[in-house]
């Protein structure tokens, strides 16, 4: 079978679930190197984005809505068990607009997960939306030293035009009125995240039916794939085919 660029590795063919972990912004799907492949039944399957990592010859995407539908179409076939969408920041806008697509298709997913971001119609917000590249740069750097990764000039400026493509397309999302979801979703704060806080995450209740869930750590704690959030991913999930 050939390989399918959105996913670095294949789906299991005897997976119960699958959460499909979209990257945020100016990262790549080893952003989730350290997660599980697998729990139980349900696996956890890093999308790599265009012009990102494996991609990177590829052209970005202007619009999340452009992603959605590319995106939608690339994960199609692997839409044949009960399946979720988890994002972080950025890639939370991401995953609410591919729900949306798919749940247009008639496919939907069966929950949304949410991590650090405001709802759609709040926004756009965050720092690096007024930075020039200078700061961005610097802001790439100490995420790569956070990450675990050794800083170049040369890692620096390989992603730096990225980051700038995804921040660019963040600040092209404007959506004053909102399409619900037929789907949950899941709303999941940080103690101390210092980028968005979780009480400016109200605004998701427009999005669809949702639940709010506040863990402990920071704002990039979920690369670490911290135990409760992959038993919250996985028990949502599978809360919801149990229930069909």
């Amino acid at each position: 079978m050939r390989r399918n660029k959105w996913l670095p590795r294949a789906p299991a063919a005897d997976a119960t679930g699958r959460v499909f972990l979209v990257p945020f912004s100016g990262c790549g799907a080893s952003l989730y190197r350290q997660w599980p492949r697998r729990v139980d039944g349900v696996e956890f399957l890093p999308v790599e984005l265009p012009g990102h990592e494996t991609r990177f010859a590829e052209p970005t995407f202007e619009t999340y809505q452009e992603l959605a539908v590319t995106m939608a179409d690339g994960l199609e076939p692997h839409l044949d068990v009960p399946f979720a969408f988890f994002g972080h920041c950025g890639s939370a806008l991401a995953s609410y607009e591919v729900s949306l697509e798919l749940t247009r298709r008639g496919t939907p997913p069966a929950r949304l997960f949410i991590s650090s971001e405001v709802a759609p119609q709040h926004g756009p917000v965050g720092r690096y939306l007024e930075m020039d590249d200078a700061a961005l740069g610097a802001e790439l750097a100490e995420l790569i030293r956070e990450l675990g990764g050794t800083v170049t000039d040369e890692l620096v400026a390989l992603h730096l035009g990225v980051l700038r493509a995804d921040v660019e397309a963040n600040k092209r999302y404007v959506v004053p009125q909102v399409t619900r979801l037929s789907c949950p979703i899941t709303a999941i704060g940080w103690t101390a995240d210092n980028e968005v806080a979780h009480t400016t995450m109200g605004g998701w209740t427009e999005c669809g039916d949702t639940s709010f869930v506040l863990l402990e750590g920071g704002h990039h704690r979920f690369t670490e794939a911290p135990t409760e959030l992959i038993d919250l991913l996985r028990h949502g999930l599978e809360e919801q085919w149990a229930s069909r």
